[in-house]
């Protein structure tokens, strides 16, 4: 009996060890798993195209949700204090890396960590809002890709399909580093060719409609910036313009499905593929932030709408026509 009661506790004992390290080594590969938090500002179909760039190009390198990693995605809707929270969320739940998707995001995310590695989605200008020491050499722990646009291609475009244009809106959130920065550089592109501005900007989305039904009396076209306060009311925008006979020129390719006329614009789907594939690479140890320069998408895609254009009455050249991505 005595033996029997010994040989239960031993078989028990090494049950009993062989759960622990079972355990253990279920906790080890769980551990091994990357957890990687991405924030986006809001949605809107430009950040919702980006998000899934990022999501494609991640799979793409083998890092599968659920699988070979984590992914915790937070959208602030617009929210300044959700973006804090959920920056603060993806600290809790101890982030091996994170992702901006717009300017916000990202300086909320730098706001909670000078450690770990973050990469930003579309911001236009890392250095001019604070986030890098130099978009050549970051030297943090920050790093990205810029969606900075071709503005003065975007403007020869408008001075091709509008000729007679003396007076072009530029509108745009004055609470979006980014935006400010494009304004600027719109501003720099019209006088160049001898087009006069005024520039309205809002403080957020239920400001659209009235700061562009009083633009709308007073220009001949309307520039739009990569702006997320705008794009989200970008349905409202093209009502008012719609009315008024007056061209919408946006900077962003789906602002243009929305209703924009024409753009040279960058195609925000590839700029999410650039910054899962830039994310992949720190995740895997084959780059660090510090030294990971800035990246920008090289080419422009020429994108109109004929629809709108004959809902305006304006007539779009047969040689742009041809080259053009076309929205239908």
């Amino acid at each position: 009996m005595k033996k029997m009661i010994g040989f239960i506790t031993v078989l028990a004992l090494i049950l009993s060890y062989a759960f622990v390290t079972e355990s253990k080594k279920e906790d080890q590969k769980k551990s091994a798993i990357p957890v990687v938090g991405v924030l986006q500002l809001t949605s809107h179909p430009a950040l919702d195209k980006i998000y899934e760039g990022i999501v494609d190009a991640l799979k793409e390198d083998g890092f599968i949700d659920g699988k070979t990693m984590v992914l915790d995605f937070q959208n602030a809707q617009g929210d300044q204090s959700n973006l804090k929270t959920m920056s603060e969320r993806f600290m809790t739940k101890k982030a091996d890396i994170m992702v901006g998707i717009a300017t916000p995001s990202a300086q909320a995310l730098a706001n909670v960590s000078s450690e770990v590695p973050i990469v930003l989605g579309a911001v236009t200008d890392p250095k001019g809002a604070g986030l890098v020491k130099d978009n050549q050499h970051p030297g943090g722990n920050i790093t990205g890709v810029s969606d900075q646009t071709p503005v003065e291609d975007q403007f020869n475009l408008i001075k091709t399909l509008v000729p007679e244009a003396k007076k072009i809106g530029i509108i745009y959130s004055s609470s979006e580093d980014n935006s400010i920065i494009q304004g600027k550089q719109a501003a720099k592109a019209a006088k160049k060719l001898g087009l006069e501005t005024i520039t309205a900007t809002v403080a957020s989305t239920n400001d659209v409609s009235q700061i562009a039904t009083n633009l709308a009396t007073q220009v001949d076209a309307i520039y739009v910036p990569a702006d997320n306060t705008v794009a989200s009311a970008m349905s409202t925008l093209v009502n008012i313009t719609d009315a008024a006979k007056i061209p919408v020129f946006p900077a962003v390719d789906t602002m243009v499905e929305e209703g924009g006329l024409a753009t040279v614009g960058l195609n925000q789907y590839e700029l999410g593929k650039m910054t899962g594939k830039m994310t992949a690479r720190i995740l895997k140890g084959e780059s660090k932030p510090a030294t990971t320069p800035i990246e920008y998408l090289k080419t422009g895609d020429k994108i109109v709408n004929p629809k709108k254009a004959q809902e305006l009455g304006i007539t779009i050249p047969q040689d742009i026509l041809d080259s053009a991505i076309i929205i239908k």
